[in-house]
């Protein structure tokens, strides 16, 4: 059996009909959309049609759809977009009138969500709210509805969580930021091929490409086109004003193509795997003395499994692992050269020389039985191996 690669919160495999439902437009279809000519047309038409299939998996309309660099890109439009956008402008009216500067998140949330908010916290006079979190990661709409006040403009909260694979009930919490009159943004990157992703009655939802099977460097941030905008990136006007500069034609096309893909999977990869994820769950838990399971044991991504290995260093166990071919990671491949411990995990009430132990297991969605025992195997061999070296 080959390497095992169970990192794909970090980035999933490209898949080939993407490549090869881009090419066209890395090649002879190489116009600019915003060109009023043959060539231009050419690619303005598979951008549109890109944006509708799309729409079609968010249960969204065309018009919502912005395609943007990436879902770091997406939630920064999203949270900052949105929260900008319901401000008045800067006239003496404005003096009397601040609109709404209260913002809500959750401490579990990606960096590009928290950085947001800090952004708006500094330099545009928000004041940001943490909703509280049971410690396995669960938001309940009473805990919610604590924090929420009548000049709360945007909640953002994730719909699975990148670290822990906890799931939100999004539709629910949806529901109470409605009724303060808020507008609610989800980051569904996780959740993207997993979860379902209409139906959730959210104001926004961003995606990132190579989530899903699209190359690097392409998201979608599908905010309702009833909602004003900021935009964080100014010039020509292009994606309905919302996101200045050239479209990635290419990009857009393999996205809609990965995205599709995916859905059409969903159910059927979602069970199976899940079944898996189980096993593997209860053979490391049953098997490494100590081993902790980070995340809700019920509602979690069904790819997803995370622990925190007490007697280990998190570091070694995932060298360990690499020697007998099994690809995990620490957690948020975001964070880059951080060697603190999880803000998620020290969230959850986890110690932070535990929260170091870390390692975290997303299966793709081809993964075998088989596959899933022997990286459990392995799990085991390398965590108890480990235990004895630091006990």
């Amino acid at each position: 059996m080959g390497p095992l690669y169970l990192d794909t919160a970090s980035s999933a495999p490209v898949r080939r009909e993407a490549l090869e439902a881009a090419w066209p437009y890395l090649s002879g279809a190489f116009g600019n959309p915003s060109s009023h000519h043959e060539f231009g047309r050419v690619s303005a038409e598979a951008l549109e049609d890109a944006r509708a299939r799309v729409a079609r998996v968010l249960g969204m309309r065309s018009t919502d759809i912005v395609f943007t660099g990436g879902g770091t890109e997406a939630a920064n439009l999203a949270v900052i977009g949105m929260a900008l956008g319901g401000l008045p402008d800067a006239t003496a009216s404005a003096r009397t009138d601040p609109g709404r500067r209260h913002l809500v998140t959750s401490p579990l949330e990606h960096e590009a969500v928290l950085a947001s908010a800090d952004f708006l916290a500094r330099r545009h006079g928000f004041d940001v709210a943490y909703v509280e979190v049971d410690p396995d990661g669960t938001i309940t709409p009473e805990a919610l509805r604590a924090v929420l006040r009548e000049d709360t403009a945007v909640v953002s909260l994730g719909y699975a969580n990148n670290e822990i694979g906890t799931v939100a009930d999004i539709a629910a919490l949806s529901e109470v930021v409605h009724a303060a009159g808020a507008h609610v943004h989800t980051d569904a990157v996780q959740a993207a091929g997993w979860l379902p992703l209409a139906g959730l009655s959210v104001d926004a939802i961003t995606l990132a490409g190579h989530k899903v099977g699209a190359p690097k460097g392409i998201g979608v941030a599908a905010i309702r086109a009833r909602i004003p905008i900021e935009p964080i990136i100014h010039g020509g006007g292009q994606e309905s004003g919302r996101r200045s500069g050239t479209e990635n034609v290419a990009l857009a096309v393999a996205f809609a193509t990965a995205l599709e893909l995916a859905e059409s999977e969903r159910a059927e990869a979602a069970a199976r795997v899940a079944g898996i994820r189980d096993d593997f769950i209860a053979e490391v838990l049953r098997s490494v003395d100590g081993a902790l399971l980070t995340g809700s044991a019920e509602s979690r991504t069904p790819n997803h499994a995370s622990f925190c290995f007490s007697r280990t260093s998190g570091e070694a166990v995932l060298l360990e692992l690499e020697r007998l071919g099994v690809t995990a990671s620490s957690g948020s491949a975001c964070a880059v050269g951080s060697d603190e411990p999880s803000h998620v995990l020290l969230a959850l009430g986890i110690d932070a020389e535990v929260a170091k132990t870390s390692v975290r297991f997303t299966f793709p969605s081809a993964i075998t039985a088989e596959q899933g025992s022997a990286a459990a195997a392995a799990v085991v061999e390398a965590a108890n191996r480990l235990s004895l070296a630091y006990s």
